[in-house]
């Protein structure tokens, strides 16, 4: 299993628009195959850093996932979105591998 980290720059002018371009990813993404840990927003701090996460098998399904994403209506329809509205200044996308597993309970001394 790999972890997909993408990272965004926004327009803090138009949060909102992000938010609804991460809304309609929490539908997309899980229907096409990729189990989504989630999309975040700028809360406190940076108001133009945002984040979306998710797990993929390995990178072929995840070549895979991205031609059914691509096809998907509402996959489309958000990437359109995201190009007319301007939102996005930047995107940077990483795969990591969890290196922590099995995860330990506390060891009292």
């Amino acid at each position: 299993m790999i972890t997909c980290f993408i990272r965004y720059h926004i327009d803090p002018t138009k949060k909102a628009e992000f938010m609804e371009y991460a809304a309609n990813w929490g539908q997309a993404i899980p229907r096409n195959g990729a189990d989504l840990i989630g999309y975040y927003a700028p809360y406190e701090g940076s108001s133009t850093l945002a984040y979306g996460v998710y797990n993929i098998e390995n990178l072929t399904e995840y070549e895979a996932y991205r031609a059914r994403l691509a096809a998907d209506p509402l996959g489309k329809e958000n990437y359109e979105f995201a190009m007319k509205e301007k939102f996005i200044l930047r995107e940077d996308r990483c795969f990591l591998k969890l290196a922590s597993s099995p995860h330990s309970k506390l060891v009292k001394l």
